[in-house]
């Protein structure tokens, strides 16, 4: 975005569910205690809240993503009071904000693809990016397994379609291959 200071080419929701994803499972991991969970989200919540940023800057269509922004903002703030203030148990906070990730997760993997008729119509993947494509899978899989590990089904289940979107975004990629850009090919000299 940076180099080229435009956004056509990149999709702004998975920027904001994933921010949004962050600040959920820091708050799960907080509740639980699990410091690997509170250090990952906490450097990702800081991280997709400068893409935002860096994204708001170079949007011409500032109005809509900003209206985004607060809708997911306002949901996670309403959650945030729900699970904080009215659901006293801990455990049971525990479940419900854990099936609240969770469902914020699945969102997040699916996100990306939500342009897929437009990618196969026109038999361009230039709206999808390759290299969020392999961190995606990678994520996924590392989170899964680590859910896995602790037999914690709020981390280990809805990982899984991040894996399976990962793997279709890679079919994508494979048919409709992606020409190189003039801007890309500057930076690779």
């Amino acid at each position: 975005m940076r180099m080229t200071r435009r956004v056509d080419n990149v999709q702004f929701l998975p920027f904001l569910t994933t921010d949004v994803n962050n600040l959920s499972w820091l708050s799960y991991g907080t509740l639980k205690g699990d410091w690997t969970l509170i250090v990952v989200n906490a450097v990702g919540a800081v991280l997709q809240s400068l893409y935002i940023l860096v994204y708001l800057h170079y949007c011409p269509r500032k109005h809509a993503v900003l209206l985004q922004t607060a809708a997911l903002l306002g949901v996670l703030l309403l959650g945030f009071g729900y699970f904080w203030l009215l659901v006293p148990n801990v455990e049971a906070r525990l479940q419900q904000l854990g099936l609240f990730c969770s469902v914020f997760t699945i969102s997040m993997y699916l996100s990306p693809l939500a342009d897929l008729a437009k990618i196969i119509q026109s038999k361009s993947t230039q709206s999808l990016s390759f290299s969020l494509t392999i961190a995606t899978l990678l994520t996924s899989a590392s989170w899964t397994l680590y859910g896995f590990r602790l037999s914690d089904p709020y981390i280990m289940v809805p990982n899984l379609p991040g894996i399976l979107t990962s793997l279709i975004r890679l079919w994508l990629f494979w048919k409709y291959p992606q020409e190189q850009d003039r801007n890309y090919q500057l930076l690779q000299t």
